[in-house]
């Protein structure tokens, strides 16, 4: 039985996952509101759906009465809130742990149907990063208010909006070298942003997600070394040299460019670098939910060739001229 939704709530909605999920549920018929600081940041996704069916509104994650009001009459609500380094009062515990348990609070106060929270791969209560730690810290807490809920852990999201490929294929246009953090021996499992979208969806479908946990990976892993040279060929700088850097050298570095803006590189991440990022096999995943993961191979030419030297349409142009008469 496929359950239809009327109206849904998608904190984090205007991120690079959340454009996806809302594209999916606007063709549904589904009311959509998309909570943020800043609503006006979030007024693209109106043209997701049909005038009127999404509708970003002003809220502060970080209050209650705020958050009840965002989730108020939903039956559905997803979220998605997440941060890749912390920025003045956006903690990782007030963002991922203390914010997820209070929308999840909310959800179940307000009795909203279902409850979808975005995890991540290498959420552990005892691990040395402040990211990981706090990604479980919120799995935690939304279980504690809403055992129902349906969680999802993904390793790397990957797609033309995304902050890792796109940032390493910028890096490599800018230096002569790109860096590899600890050898580049860390393992990932580069997931495709349309097939989370799509297992989010499976996983609505049916009330058999409900409480479950789902490990999200991609058909292949991939040392860090791997995908670097991926990049690399995508923009065609294969040529372009590899640099190890090891950890102790890398946490040096990020303690002074996480003080730069756009931080580029902070210790947190380092700290991350040093564990593998790839699905366990111990819960479920995107084959439960009958979504076929996408190769990156497949997916990162559609979109990286905007590092190409010369521009995107240079390699295309040169194919266009091969087997031309002279």
């Amino acid at each position: 039985m496929v359950y239809r939704y009327r109206g849904a709530v998608v904190f984090g909605g205007s991120g690079f996952l959340g454009r996806h999920i809302i594209q999916r549920l606007a063709r549904t018929g589904c009311m959509i509101r998309v909570p943020s600081r800043h609503p006006g940041d979030a007024n693209f996704l109106r043209t997701a759906g049909v005038p009127g069916q999404v509708v970003p509104i002003a809220t502060n994650i970080q209050d209650d009465a705020s958050v009840a009001a965002a989730v108020q009459g939903a039956d559905l609500v997803i979220n998605l809130i997440g941060i890749l380094a912390p920025s003045g009062k956006s903690s990782f515990d007030a963002v991922q742990a203390d914010a997820a348990g209070r929308i999840a609070r909310a959800a179940k106060a307000a009795g909203v149907e279902r409850l979808v929270q975005m995890s991540a791969l290498g959420a552990d209560a005892g691990s040395r990063s402040a990211y990981a730690r706090s990604k479980a810290a919120g799995e935690q807490q939304v279980l504690a208010a809403f055992p129902d809920v349906t969680i999802f852990r993904p390793s790397i999201v990957f797609g033309p909006e995304d902050g890792f490929f796109n940032r390493f294929a910028q890096m490599a246009t800018l230096l002569p070298f790109l860096p590899l953090i600890g050898g580049g021996h860390t393992r990932f499992q580069p997931v495709y942003v349309g097939d989370v979208a799509d297992a989010v969806m499976a996983a609505l479908a049916t009330t058999e997600s409900k409480g479950k946990t789902y490990e999200l990976g991609g058909p292949r892993t991939y040392s860090f070394r791997e995908l670097m040279e991926l990049t690399l060929r995508q923009i065609g700088r294969p040529k372009k040299p590899l640099l190890s850097i090891g950890f102790g050298l890398a946490s040096l570095q990020g303690a002074i460019l996480e003080k730069l803006p756009g931080k580029l590189l902070t210790r947190d991440q380092v700290e991350l670098l040093k564990r593998d990022n790839v699905v366990s096999g111990q819960l479920p995943g995107l084959a439960d939910l009958g979504v076929s993961p996408t190769a990156a191979e497949v997916i990162l030419p559609t979109y990286l060739d905007k590092f190409c030297l010369g521009g995107r349409f240079v390699r295309n142009a040169g194919k266009a001229g091969r087997g031309k008469p002279a």
